[in-house]
């Protein structure tokens, strides 16, 4: 017997909660289903210990702020990033406001946000960076130094046993979080059902076997249950966020908007310390340059991660290859989504991307004391008997067409959209989770155009997403007025002081001087 939903959402995460929060809040009447294939739900990409949960904001990351051939910092990735996340907690702050989402406690920390280089031609980068960014009202609160005590201050660990006068510099933004989304997403979920069991429906131990269109523009999907069973659903509207699964059936649909995408899997693995004498001497989440032929997704970062109410510590990523695309996925995941029209750029990217190939291979082949070795960059007394190997996620790059019949590899996400807006799949990584609000939003307008216009939806939205990210980009006192607010709703005050001036602090207020070099 087939059933009849308005939705279906495959994939148990942070995208698919995200999205069935808002669908829900918008259309109130209309029947959601979420197919997860696990046995619960936030089990892969979303879950605490398989991603970094940093929280990205655009705050540390120095991949977001590439140096332009004058020499001049491009701080707009930054920005847009930045104001991504607002859209986020603005979300967040709104459900939390209403009382149904639960203690945001539970997957949100105040963490400060870092930036950590060493060597005159790096201090000399960070320096020009936190010359541009402190200029924008997005980053106003952003401290620099050069002053080894100062550093030390802000993260004990990187200075220790660290030799004397290595020129070293960092940035400091107080305003930094870690965000647990395994635990946002059960909560996610669990407002849903609670609110609305009837038309919300989350099944798990359910995998999407086929998906066809109909005549009318509606979606047949066949399903497999853990328990062997067979079942089918109808739905004017599918959409595809299950991490690394999304692409295989975004092929399966053969909407024409799929042809030449594919996908490029890089495994992740962390050094992780929970040692209460170690971890709680390093409050913050702090960033460095990426090495020569590293993808950005392997930018080397320090990392405290608040997991269930307990502290630790994170180091990495290492990266590694392999040909799942999911972590509880198959070694032929790669091989079944090759295709005539996706097989040239693939052949493409594999050519142009050698030292790429050589850094993934060389970074299987490290060993522990290896890993603590690159550790000890960022934490000079690092004891390898301190750090165990922790596995991440899988994270899919996306390989799309390029010019001349060639191939792309393109660090990011991208929403693939049928011509009527009947389906959309979320395909690629980071920042991923962190602009999952943004994310969501922009797929709704793009499926839903008419709804998504209409006074109705649009005053609904307003209600959730106060002030979008164009907004705040461009308008310094409603950006403060949004973080006032949100702050204090998810108890994140002490990151927004009352004495907080309205206008950008002074320079000397935010930049500690070098004592030498």
């Amino acid at each position: 017997m087939q059933e009849a939903v308005d939705v279906v959402l495959v994939g148990g995460g942070v995208m698919s909660a995200t999205l069935a929060t808002l669908l829900h809040e918008l259309e109130p009447t209309a029947r959601i289903e979420i197919v997860e294939r696990l046995d619960s739900i936030a089990s892969e990409s979303s879950f605490a210990w398989n991603n970094a949960g940093t929280g990205h904001a655009g705050l540390c990351e120095l991949n977001y702020t590439p140096p332009s051939a004058d020499g001049s910092i491009d701080i707009d990735k930054a920005i847009h990033i930045n104001t991504m996340f607002e859209e986020s907690k603005q979300l967040w702050s709104s459900l939390v406001a209403h009382g149904n989402l639960g203690d945001p406690a539970n997957f949100l920390s105040p963490v400060p946000h870092l930036s950590f280089v060493r060597g005159e031609d790096n201090v000399k980068f960070l320096r020009s960076r936190h010359e541009a960014m402190s200029n924008h009202h997005c980053f106003e609160s952003m401290q620099y130094s050069q002053d080894p005590a100062t550093i030390a201050n802000w993260a004990p660990l990187l200075m220790d046993g660290r030799q004397a006068g290595e020129p070293v510099a960092a940035t400091r933004v107080e305003s930094g979080t870690d965000v647990n989304f395994g635990a946002l997403t059960n909560q996610l979920f669990a407002r849903l059902s609670e609110q609305d069991s009837d038309r919300v429906n989350i099944r798990t131990g359910q995998k999407i076997k086929d998906l066809e269109r109909n005549a009318d523009g509606s979606w047949n999907l066949k399903i497999e249950t853990s328990d062997g069973g067979q079942r089918e659903l109808r739905s004017r509207f599918v959409f595809l966020g299950a991490g690394g699964a999304s692409l295989r059936l975004l092929q399966k649909s053969e909407i024409p908007e799929a042809k030449g995408y594919a996908g490029f899997p890089v495994s992740g693995q962390w050094l992780r310390c929970d040692k209460p004498e170690v971890v709680s001497q390093h409050q913050a989440k702090v960033y460095s340059n990426a090495a020569v032929g590293a993808p950005p997704m392997s930018v080397p970062h320090l990392d405290t991660r608040n997991v269930d109410g307990k502290p630790s510590l994170l180091f990495g990523p290492f990266a590694g290859f392999t040909t799942k695309f999911l972590k509880n996925g198959s070694v032929f995941d790669l091989v079944k989504t090759v295709r005539t029209s996706n097989l040239n750029p693939m052949l493409s990217v594999a050519r142009s991307n050698f030292s790429l190939m050589k850094y993934l291979v060389d970074q299987v082949r490290l060993s522990h004391a290896q890993r603590v070795e690159e550790l000890r960059a960022f934490y000079p007394d690092a004891k390898a008997e301190d750090w165990k190997l922790e596995v991440a996620g899988q994270r899919v790059q996306i390989i799309k067409k390029g010019p001349r019949r060639g191939g792309v590899l393109q660090f990011g996400t991208e929403i693939v959209t049928a011509s009527d807006g009947s389906l959309a799949a979320l395909l690629g990584a980071s920042p991923g989770a962190s602009t999952a609000t943004s994310i969501m939003l922009d797929l709704i307008e793009r499926c839903f155009p008419e709804r998504f216009a209409s006074a109705q939806w649009q005053a609904r939205l307003k209600q959730l997403v106060p002030v979008r990210a164009e907004t705040l980009q461009k308008d310094a006192t409603r950006l403060r007025e949004v973080r006032r607010e949100t702050h204090r709703i998810l108890k994140l005050d002490a990151l927004e002081p009352a004495n907080r001036p309205s206008e950008p602090m002074p320079r000397a207020a935010r930049v500690a001087e070098p004592e030498c070099c």
